[in-house]
């Protein structure tokens, strides 16, 4: 058996995710003693005796959504967004002279992942929906993660990152950096990082898990985590998300 929780995990969360996994291992009655952070969470996802993972609303609906099952979405209670959903926000340096998105046709995006909804599906889904006739594909580096990104733009290795909200929340905590970069602009709402399990589990047991989980936690690791409870997004709402271009 296997479980994870890689998403949000850092220094500042880690203590805090181990106390919300035993928490609901100890609800579920099941589950390995301690999470999986050696495993690359691609093959984690797949694994057949997967019990517990957060996965990225991308890999969700462009590969995973018929190979697993679909628990529930955390909510971190993003301003500006319903329960259970999140947004990308567009980070630069403060310095920059440009002050809006369309003078950064042509700039270089440092993106976590090509698999990622909200540093890459997100930041195309933009320029795209609002017409600004461009796009960031061929003006890329790939950073490995969101703080890498925003540390590439820091350095001046790029112009331009989309972070997720939770994630820009984080960095600003543990990042002194952070105070060196400025918000220019923020994606539309879409469905946040998904609790998913093996095809064929019980998913309302282990929604009531986490959902007790939760409810046990301490205010201080609730807040660590930015946690406020877990809601159901039908898995229809994260098919309906437009892809990427490749």
């Amino acid at each position: 058996m296997t479980a994870s929780l890689p998403m949000y995990d850092t220094g500042t969360t880690r203590s805090a995710n181990d106390r919300l996994w035993a928490l609901i291992r100890k609800h579920l009655g099941r589950g390995p003693l301690e999470l999986d952070r050696e495993t690359d969470p691609h093959d984690t996802w797949d694994a057949p005796d997967l019990i517990l993972s957060q996965t990225c609303g991308l890999p969700y609906r462009s590969e995973l959504h018929g190979r697993v099952a679909l628990v529930g979405t955390p909510d971190y209670g993003v301003r500006g967004c319903p329960p259970g959903y999140y947004k990308s926000y567009f980070v630069v340096r403060k310095g920059d002279p440009r002050r809006d998105l369309a003078s950064f046709a042509g700039a270089t995006l440092a993106r976590n992942d090509v698999r990622s909804q909200s540093g890459w599906a997100a930041v195309e889904g933009h320029v795209s929906e609002n017409g600004f006739g461009f796009s960031f594909a061929g003006n890329t580096i790939d950073t490995g993660g969101h703080a890498r990104s925003a540390q590439a733009v820091h350095a001046g290795q790029a112009d331009i990152a989309s972070l997720d909200a939770v994630t820009w929340t984080l960095i600003k905590r543990e990042m002194p950096m952070a105070k060196e970069l400025r918000v220019l602009a923020s994606t539309r709402p879409t469905p946040g990082l998904p609790f998913i399990t093996s095809k064929g589990a019980d998913t309302q047991t282990m929604f009531e898990a986490i959902t007790r989980a939760i409810q046990e936690l301490n205010a201080r690791d609730r807040a660590r985590l930015l946690l406020k409870g877990l809601v159901a997004i039908p898995a229809s709402t994260y098919l309906a998300e437009p892809l990427p271009p490749a």
